[in-house]
């Protein structure tokens, strides 16, 4: 999995979200800023980030995924 391809299915699993990441494709850092984290705890805002790749981590296509998950007022 490339990193264009790992930001195009995050992405649709967001409305509005800036993403970010950084790696190679099978090792990955994410940041997702997104309105939809308000008043959600950190825990659920990485299992949101993680539901949208469950199947390639399963499957060994991504290894590895660190998240950084805030609102856009946690990054001003």
């Amino acid at each position: 999995m490339t990193v264009d391809e790992l930001k195009m299915k995050l992405e649709s699993g967001f409305d509005n979200a800036l993403i970010t990441l950084d790696g190679d494709g099978c090792n990955c850092s994410v940041t997702v800023i997104s309105s939809e984290f308000d008043g959600v705890s950190l825990l659920n805002r990485q299992k949101k980030v993680l539901s949208l790749v469950n199947e390639e981590i399963k499957s060994g296509e991504l290894h590895a995924l660190s998240i950084k998950a805030r609102t856009p007022s946690e990054v001003k």
